[in-house]
């Protein structure tokens, strides 16, 4: 054999040895990992680091959090690590017992990156635990500052004793056994009407679900594509979070570009498709660091009820009270045609379809749209209403109800009238209601936000300031908010494009950090 022939065989094997001691290690430390960690191995606490920490804490729903500054070497941080994270998986995830409470997170002291932030903390032990309200991490903390909002965590070196810490901050008598989710604002949602300004969050995670269940099934073809197209115009005018309305101007300024209309005429569309839905995947219509699995005011009380559906609808409500008279059927269609096209439930979708085609006469109104959705969904909540009583599916806690109930719009229903037996034999005061769906889904909804609503002139009107930008969002009907957006776009559009060389640059430089 040739010396060639002889190289090769060598370095076949010298990969061979390396694959089996690498995969060695990997299987031992999982065996290791479940010794130590328990049966569940899963990291439920963030990690953070430099880049991140601010933007993450800022953002969180949560009321509270915990930062953990460690050190990956250190071995006391090691064994800490299983008690840290069986505190962490009551609060953090999908799957949490008490979500939307106190965010768990970490950041490694060892890294390079990280070395002034874990300075501005004064770190001078490994693990240091610091407890306070998230928006005051960005501030960082000094042993010298006395009115400081941040606390270190003295007494929290096991599971048990850090949530015990924790119950006697917040008043709370949480267990490390907790299982079943009991959602502290059940009875609120109905008689309290600020609960609903926690759905922001419930608002943002829907979108970016249903922007993610597009792209996983492929829903984007031919006759699907300016459906999507007219309602990411809506979004980006209309949407109550300011981070979806920037992500969604950015998928609209790109859309042409990925998604040309000669694309399914091309013999590699299939190829063309799959490269259309990984860019699109790289864009966060709502950012990449908006909530997911929280669904503050739309958790249910078991795991598969409210949530997406749930959203959803708190974001066509919000969307109906911030059109004008003059964007009234182009919304309607919009909304229609989205749940027709991308709505995954075939069941839910062709009675969504009915009751859109049983509108015989264009919308003129604002306030006429914004009644029919609100009418639609009682329609559905008694539809389902009866299917969920005799089949038992439905949320115990949450039972379909007629909406408003009187605890939440007292001028909403006639004082007298027939026994309310259903939708169709209440007796509503239809301009009260709008005056409510304004009020409940306009101003309140976005009050998390700092977001000031300002009606004006007959109520049917609802502007819109971002405080953290300054920018305001006025709708002046179709031709000129079209006009407006194409003036947005454009400007976009020029940035964008222009960074179209350094894209694929950009990808692999992000696959590499992800190895």
């Amino acid at each position: 054999m040739s010396l060639v022939h002889w190289i090769l065989i060598l370095n076949l094997w010298i990969l061979k040895a390396t694959s089996l001691q690498a995969g060695s290690r990997v299987v031992l430390r999982e065996i290791g990992h479940n010794i130590v960690g328990g049966s569940d191995p899963k990291d439920y606490a963030v990690e953070l680091n430099a880049t991140n920490f601010d933007a993450v804490l800022k953002d969180t729903p949560a009321t509270y959090a915990i930062v953990e500054f460690f050190a990956h070497w250190c071995p006391a941080c090691r064994n800490y690590k299983h008690h840290y994270e069986n505190v962490a998986k009551l609060f953090n995830g999908p799957n949490a017992v008490h979500p939307g409470i106190v965010l768990m997170t970490r950041v490694d002291c060892a890294l390079k990156i990280n070395s002034k932030l874990c300075d501005k903390f004064s770190v001078s032990h490994y693990p240091m635990l610091f407890w306070g309200p998230p928006t005051k991490f960005s501030a960082g903390w000094s042993s010298n500052k006395a009115q400081s909002k941040l606390r270190v965590i003295d007494d929290g070196r096991t599971a048990e004793r850090l949530l015990n810490w924790i119950n006697k901050q917040i008043g709370s008598s949480y267990g490390l056994e907790d299982e079943k989710f009991e959602n502290e604002h059940l009875s609120s949602n109905i008689s309290d009407p600020g609960q609903i300004a926690r759905a922001v969050y419930d608002v943002e995670e829907a979108t970016a679900a249903a922007f993610d269940i597009i792209l996983e099934h492929k829903m984007i073809k031919s006759e699907t594509r300016a459906p999507l197209i007219k309602f990411l115009q809506l979004l980006v005018a209309h949407h109550p979070s300011s981070r979806c309305r920037k992500g969604s101007a950015k998928v609209l300024v790109n859309f042409d570009d990925l998604c040309p209309l000669d694309m399914w005429s091309s013999d590699k569309h299939d190829v063309d498709t799959s490269n259309m839905i990984g860019v699109l995947r790289n864009f966060h219509i709502c950012g990449k660091d908006v909530p997911r699995g929280y669904w503050m005011f739309c958790r249910g009380s078991k795991n598969d009820t409210r949530g997406f559906s749930c959203g959803l609808w708190v974001l066509m409500h919000s969307l109906s009270v911030r059109i004008e008279d003059g964007e009234s059927q182009t919304a309607f269609t919009s909304i229609c045609d989205f749940i027709h096209n991308f709505f995954i439930c075939q069941e839910c979708r062709q009675h969504f379809y009915e009751m859109c085609s049983s509108v015989k006469s264009p919308f003129t109104k604002a306030r006429d749209f914004a009644l029919w959705l609100w009418s639609a969904h009682n329609e559905v909540n008694e539809r389902l209403m009866k299917e969920e009583a005799s089949l038992k599916t439905g949320d115990p806690k949450f039972p379909k109800i007629i909406w408003p109930p009187k605890q939440l719009c007292p001028s909403c229903h006639h004082s007298r009238g027939p026994k309310d037996k259903g939708g169709s034999q209440i007796n509503w005061k239809r301009d009260e209601v709008f005056k409510f769906l304004i009020s409940y889904y306009g101003n309140t909804l976005v009050s998390l936000y700092k977001e000031k609503g300002l009606l004006v002139g007959d109520g049917t009107t609802v502007i819109l300031e971002d405080s953290s930008t300054n920018a305001v969002v006025v709708p002046v009907g179709a031709a000129l908010a079209i006009a407006l957006a194409s003036c947005a776009f454009g400007a976009l559009a020029c940035y964008w494009r222009s960074q179209q060389k350094n894209r694929k640059y950009y990808h692999q430089l992000h696959s590499l950090k992800n190895i």
